[in-house]
């Protein structure tokens, strides 16, 4: 079982949605989209089950340079632990403004700033690859002596702690937030108001970007996303979107020199023969609209009980990964996403939406059933594969009532 605080904290993430899905309902107005939200939902499913992979890049290269390299060893204490808080979140504000600054770490930090909306599930909107570029950061917490599970522990804390920050039902906090981050200071990094723009990175003291001239303080209400509308549902297609855009523009750049400043500068970074640094666009709140997709009524239901079960599929693997072998557990990650990418197409309508879902409803309960279950009991396989013969009629019958209605174009809303 995983004891990563992350991990464990998913039911009281989950909680606190259903308050603000609340809070909705009884003051009436909009907070959640269900296509946005299923898509940040997506993305962090997408980086929680590759991370399982990915933590060879940060767990187990900071235990290396722990044991090679740490010129002290710090035990584990009351007040050592609180000292690790306090400088884990210190390196997190530097990678996470780096991750701001540099063309190539923004490709695993852009997914997070996304979405149009601002609630909680936003939280869980994360890049799968930006652990690349943000691990080494903390190799100065091993090179001082504090062990490795010391530092999940609270590392791991720092980002729980960033959770509640993601939300507009909770207004400016007086006192609290000349040291906290707040909603309110979070706010304003999610803005894409040019004031806005690379502003408060800090993950729980607020005092990083004081100190270091990053500071902003929430005044008009920010207009949230990126410059550049992802207009996406598919949470693979979101992550591999600016890398995809990068490739396209380093093949524009003549000369090694003008290739390299394109990855390790500033996004938005051109040489001048080609007009310089990209401006920061000024926000109309007249003319920008948040990307959606009308969905029918019969498919939007179908994606919300088949995503319940992932989500349920998805927390058993989490809590068990340890259990399977790699190749079961690279099985296992594949099916999932497979599942929050099918669910993200039929959103947007693709035309290989229904083929995509058909072929991924019959070929889960089969592996499920009789590969990463073998031994679980004729109940649990028979319950597996009737779950995908429910699905796939589901899927039949929608398509055939879905075929009678008119086709729903995107459009943009406030």
């Amino acid at each position: 079982m995983d004891f990563n605080p992350i991990i464990l904290s998913i039911p009281i993430y989950f909680a606190l949605i259903g308050i603000e899905l609340l809070i909705q309902a009884i003051k009436r107005y909009r907070i959640y989209r269900l296509n946005d939200a299923i898509t940040n939902i997506s993305c962090g499913i997408t980086q929680q089950v590759t991370g399982i992979f990915f933590k060879i890049l940060s767990v187990a290269a900071y235990q290396w340079v722990f044991e090679n390299f740490a010129l002290f060893s710090i035990a584990p204490t009351w007040y050592n632990l609180i000292l690790l808080f306090i400088l884990a979140d210190f390196f997190y504000y530097w990678a996470h403004r780096k991750s701001h600054e540099i063309n190539l770490f923004w490709g695993g930090h852009v997914v997070h700033h996304q979405s149009e909306d601002y609630n909680f599930s936003v939280a869980l909107r994360q890049g799968s690859f930006q652990i690349i570029w943000t691990f080494f950061f903390y190799f100065p917490l091993a090179i001082i002596g504090f062990d490795t599970l010391s530092f999940v522990l609270m590392s791991g804390l720092v980002t729980v702690y960033q959770f509640w920050i993601h939300t507009e039902t909770i207004g400016k906090l007086g006192a609290f937030e000349k040291i906290f981050n707040t909603p309110s200071h979070h706010r304003v990094h999610h803005g894409r108001n040019p004031k806005y723009i690379d502003k408060n990175h800090a993950g729980v003291f607020i005092i990083w970007d004081k100190m270091f001239g990053t500071f902003q303080k929430e005044e008009e209400r920010p207009t949230y996303g990126i410059t550049k509308q992802t207009a996406s549902w598919n949470p693979v297609w979101v992550n591999l979107q600016h890398y995809v855009e990068m490739g396209k523009g380093i093949k524009q750049m003549k000369g090694f020199k003008n290739k390299l400043k394109y990855i390790f500068y500033p996004p938005g970074w051109q040489p001048k023969e080609m007009g310089g640094q990209l401006p920061i666009p000024e926000v109309d709140p007249e003319k920008d609209r948040k990307y959606d997709k009308q969905t029918s009524g019969a498919f939007s239901l179908y994606v919300l009980i088949q995503y319940i079960i992932i989500l349920g599929g998805t927390a058993l693997f989490l809590f068990n990964a340890d259990k399977f072998n790699i190749w079961e557990q690279v099985l296992a990650v594949t099916l999932i996403i497979l599942g929050v990418t099918g669910a993200g197409v039929i959103l947007e309508e693709k035309k290989y939406s229904f083929g995509l879902e058909v072929f991924r409803v019959l070929l889960t309960p089969i592996i499920i059933a009789f590969v990463l279950i073998p031994n679980a009991g004729s109940i649990i396989t028979s319950a597996t594969l009737a779950y995908g013969i429910v699905s796939f009629a589901s899927l039949i019958f929608i398509k055939k009532s879905y075929s009678t209605v008119k086709k729903p174009s995107t459009k943009s809303i406030s």
